[in-house]
């Protein structure tokens, strides 16, 4: 998601030229919903990423890593020529996930890795058209509860400081971190920082691994959620297997039926993990795009049975959803 400017999706019959039908935005009196996915769940390559996208019919490209590198870590000219792909095969970066405040990190890290790891990102964003980050509230080293929280707090503060100057947008993630499993402290995050550069991104189905019920979190911090990853799961903790979205335990159909009833607007975007875990150093291989296509069509099927029926003046359109009356 870019911002307030007016969304896109396909209505290109197979074979013929590209064309593209305008949703209204984000914050628009009518709601529109995009389906995407993180690329490197699909394949290593960009163009296997994209490939797995055209399967499904979508064009919203969340960026991790491209041929195993960080989005930070590539080279300029690099990012240039992904840009140049992704245009070509009218493909949009909804946002760039990093590292920092994730499950490698620390809360007693130096800072300045972090700080510099969002400027290098400030610079490839803007080379691919996307305004939105991914950060986490960064796993604690044995400090106290009340350390923990002022340390997260103030790292956090710094970094939307710097997001915002970039004309950046944090989104933080419910995964590792202070923040992460608990919606009170997301709530007290986003209140303590109180800057319109940090928000919220929902991943559905993290509370299976994490222990807490991620439909109950959803509801109390929805009005911040500006993002949402899509995956499901069975089991918890250390027994946690990913499955395809809605045969886990997740309670992924309620959290998007709730997401629809509210009129939300943004994307949701397939993070399903069969293949790529990055906390478990599991990566994709060619053999991912299919298991990435099938997780894709099974949300899709999600919603055919489970949410539309149930969403008044909502329905499909190519590549998401939109309520009746909102194509401009």
């Amino acid at each position: 998601m870019t911002g307030p400017a007016a969304r896109t999706v396909d209505t290109t019959p197979p074979g013929a030229p590209l064309r593209r039908r305008r949703l209204r935005p984000p914050g628009d009196a009518l709601a529109a919903i995009s389906f995407g996915g993180i690329g490197d769940e699909a394949a290593p390559d960009l163009p296997g990423q994209l490939d797995a996208l055209n399967e499904l019919g979508w064009h919203d490209l969340e960026l991790r890593t491209v041929d195993g590198k960080w989005i930070a870590e590539l080279p300029l000219d690099r990012v240039r020529r992904i840009a140049e792909t992704l245009a070509a095969r009218g493909t949009r970066v909804t946002g760039l996930a990093s590292r920092i405040g994730n499950w490698a990190s620390r809360i007693t890290d130096d800072l300045d890795r972090d700080l510099a790891e969002l400027s290098a990102l400030a610079v490839r964003a803007a080379l691919l058209g996307t305004d939105r980050i991914r950060v986490m509230s960064y796993p604690n080293a044995g400090l106290s509860e009340a350390d923990w929280r002022r340390r997260a707090l103030e790292r956090l503060t710094r970094l939307a400081e710097l997001a915002g100057r970039s004309g950046l947008t944090l989104l933080h993630e419910n995964c590792s971190g202070w923040a992460g499993a608990c919606a009170e402290r997301q709530l007290d995050l986003v209140t303590s920082v109180d800057s319109p550069a940090l928000r919220l991104l929902f991943d559905a189905g993290n509370g299976v691994p994490h222990g807490y019920d991620g439909y109950l979190m959803l509801r109390e911090v929805v009005d911040h959620v500006a993002h949402v990853h899509v995956k499901d799961a069975v089991g918890g903790g250390n027994r946690t297997e990913y499955v395809l979205p809605g045969t886990g335990v997740a309670r992924l159909a309620e959290s998007l039926r709730f997401l629809v009833d509210r009129g939300w607007s943004g994307g949701w975007s397939l993070e399903p993990h069969l293949a790529t875990r990055p906390h478990q150093g599991l990566a994709a291989d060619g053999t991912a795009v299919s298991g990435f296509v099938a997780a894709g069509r099974a949300l899709s099927a999600l919603v055919a049975d489970e949410i539309l029926p149930f969403a008044a003046g909502w329905h499909a359109v190519p590549g998401g959803l939109e309520r009746s009356g909102g194509v401009v």
